[in-house]
């Protein structure tokens, strides 16, 4: 593929006949891989707000743990996937710095639900997200970034996170599109199921 018809690839246009469109957030601490799920999954050329980090942040954002990290979101990121002919699924990936976090409850309005993207060497960045969620009463799922750190198996995960039994979790690689759009899809899933399980309580 050259470099005409890629940027061509990046640049799909919304249907016309497209009706309906979806919101999804995905979550995480900083440096957990939000940005590099949305641009590995969008159809078009995402929308970024990432900066280069500065020695103005030295002090203010813990990069310890993420030293090859040279730029950050400093507002969203925004990705979009054409579901079919008439639905079209908006991507969403939030900031991951605390001094940030105030503009997550406005992203979440509207969204049907969100994917907390976690790094298992950081599994206590995630707590917020995850509280947050809860409170909003927001339904999400959590994804396991590859890393390549420790190893550890879903069920150590979900019990130092305290998770919910009925919160899906998996493993991903946010790097690859097929992974990611994996990763949507369990949500997607998620979110039918308990839609059915309110249906029938009715």
């Amino acid at each position: 593929m050259d470099s005409r018809t890629s940027d061509q690839a990046l640049l799909t246009p919304l249907r016309k006949t497209a009706t309906t469109g979806l919101k999804i957030v995905i979550v995480g601490g900083f440096g957990v891989g939000k940005t590099t799920m949305v641009h590995s999954v969008s159809e078009i050329r995402p929308l970024s707000t990432e900066e280069t980090m500065t020695r103005a942040g030295v002090g203010v954002d813990d990069a310890s743990d993420v030293r090859d990290k040279t730029t950050t979101t400093v507002a969203f990121d925004f990705g979009r996937i054409s579901l079919n002919d008439q639905m079209v699924l908006y991507l969403f990936g939030a900031p991951g710095q605390e001094r940030f976090w105030f503009l997550w409850d406005r992203l979440f309005l509207g969204a049907l639900g969100a994917v907390v993207l976690i790094d298992t060497r950081r599994l206590e960045d995630s707590w917020y997200a995850i509280d947050r969620l809860e409170h909003q009463k927001t339904p999400f799922i959590v994804a396991c970034n590859d890393f390549g750190g420790p190893v550890y198996t879903l069920d150590q995960v979900r019990n130092a996170l305290d998770l919910s039994a009925h919160v899906p979790l998996i493993k991903c690689d946010a790097r690859r599109r097929d992974s990611s759009k994996t990763v949507l899809l369990e949500l997607v899933n998620h979110l039918h199921a308990l839609s059915a399980t309110a249906e029938n309580t009715r």
